[in-house]
């Protein structure tokens, strides 16, 4: 079995794959001062209680936007299961040309999830995460990553307004009955969540003039389904679509690595 681990800014996404099957997904806050043992420790229970023990895992491949959540996490694989996890990173082959101006730049989440959307979907497409920070991705018709645009998540934003005002409230993410709030709660819900299909709607148009009018749109994200309900933009809906690109990177780096050429020039 195949472990699959989604460091992002803020949840630890885990998904565990029996052969091509994704079997078992789980998700913790991401929290920089935990520590190695502390996730381990963690992680092994919920798998176990999800039926799944760390002897049977087998492989395991990360990716990550937490620079200090990495090691962590590397650690946690090597001592608790046993395993030396595939980190991708600028050197790891993921079969994508990169044409952003400065390739070392793009987040490695980005990069996944593009080949994630390829495989399944085809191109050209462009790829909505909506998590931490709403990223837009474009994916040429010749699957070459083009780039994107970044705007700060829907999260994010009704946090700022929290902190930041001094008689706005934290209100659930879910849309309001009418466009015009006649409520303070009600005005928030529609400048946050129809304020960012707005945002979403207008981006894509925006990427299909670019990458072509038939270009699939994919929904992605732990926060997709906020959105995906009042649109009809997407085409896909994926909230599982960076495991997958993990996946799939894996099998291409474990192919590479047991490709007779690789092999005969370790035997060198």
């Amino acid at each position: 079995m195949l472990l699959t681990i989604d460091i992002g800014n803020t949840s630890v996404t885990l998904g565990v794959f029996d052969g091509d099957r994704l079997t078992t997904t789980l998700r913790v806050a991401t929290d920089t001062r935990r520590l190695a043992d502390e996730y381990g420790l963690l992680l092994t229970g919920l798998l176990r209680q999800r039926g799944v023990e760390p002897s049977q895992l087998d492989a395991a491949c990360i990716c990550s936007v937490v620079p200090p959540l990495t090691v962590v996490l590397d650690e946690v694989c090597k001592n608790f299961f046993d395993l030396k996890p595939l980190t991708v990173s600028v050197g790891t082959r993921t079969g994508l040309k990169i044409l952003y101006d400065s390739p070392r730049d793009v987040g490695t989440d980005r990069i996944v999830d593009a080949v994630a959307a390829i495989e399944l979907y085809g191109t050209p497409a462009i790829i909505v995460d909506m998590g931490t920070a709403t990223v837009f991705d474009g994916v040429t018709r010749d699957g070459e990553y083009l780039g994107g645009a970044i705007a700060p998540g829907v999260s994010l934003a009704a946090e700022s307004l929290f902190l930041n005002t001094s008689q706005l409230r934290r209100v659930e993410l879910q849309a309001p009955k009418t466009a015009i709030g006649q409520n303070t709660t009600a005005a928030l819900q529609s400048g946050l969540v129809l304020g960012y299909v707005g945002l979403v709607t207008y981006m894509v148009e925006q990427f299909k003039n670019e990458l072509g009018r038939d270009a699939k749109v994919i929904g992605t994200g732990g926060l997709i389904s906020v959105v995906a309900k009042e649109t009809k933009v997407f085409d896909e809906i994926n909230p599982d679509l960076t495991l997958v690109g993990l996946r799939l990177i894996h099998q291409m780096n474990q192919q590479r690595a047991n490709s007779p050429d690789n092999q005969s020039a370790k035997g060198e």
